[in-house]
């Protein structure tokens, strides 16, 4: 396997900082930090912009950064309206309907859940499902499937479940269960909370 790039490992780290910016929003939002970690957004906002000033050839590269950068830049609408909510003492965006409930055997460890109406328009949750089940396929000790087939892969379930439950959307979770890493599909009543990607 060849050794990343220079760029390639700036856009491993940006993703890393995104999630750890994520968590520490989540944990603000949820009452368990008394400050928003706008230091910590500033560096982060510095770095997207110093890459995107960055020369890169590769496509696929450029595509990843891309989304990086817009699931930044969604993130950071979300968290200064949930900030401007609550110093005003209104609900703010981080309210949210859950899933509908999922009966999860007990030997099954659920790592990860998403719903999708179109795969297509929810680039940034079908990055986020791809990059879980990978990760757990990593720690498995399996092999990585290339994005292009697992999105396939994802547009096909859920094309397949639609098409047997019309209107509805299509959950799918990666689970680990017996030490094997799945992913599995079903279909839900949609939620009336827009989805990520389609706000």
């Amino acid at each position: 396997m060849a050794e990343p790039t220079a760029f390639e490992r700036e856009l491993q780290t940006l993703g890393v900082q995104l999630r750890t910016l994520e968590t520490e929003y989540n944990m603000y939002f949820a009452g368990r930090s008394a400050r928003p970690p706008v230091q910590r957004r500033a560096a982060l906002a510095r770095a997207f912009r110093r890459l995107d000033r960055a020369h890169v050839e590769s496509a696929v590269q450029r595509f990843q950064f891309s989304t990086l950068q817009a699931r930044y830049s969604s993130f950071g609408e979300l968290w200064d309206r949930g900030v401007r909510a609550r110093e005003e003492g209104r609900p703010g965006p981080f309210v949210r309907k859950p899933l509908d409930p999922v009966v999860v055997h007990p030997a099954e460890h659920l790592i990860h859940e998403a719903a999708f109406g179109d795969p297509v328009r929810q680039i940034d949750t079908l990055r986020d499902l791809y990059e879980a089940l990978m990760q757990a396929r990593r720690d498995a000790g399996l092999g990585i499937v290339p994005f292009h087939k697992f999105a396939n892969l994802v547009r096909e379930q859920v094309q397949t479940l639609q098409a047997r439950h019309p209107g509805d959307d299509v959950s799918l979770r990666v689970s680990l269960r017996d030490g094997r890493v799945n992913l599995t599909a079903r279909a839900i009543k949609p939620s009336d909370e827009p989805r990520e990607g389609e706000r």
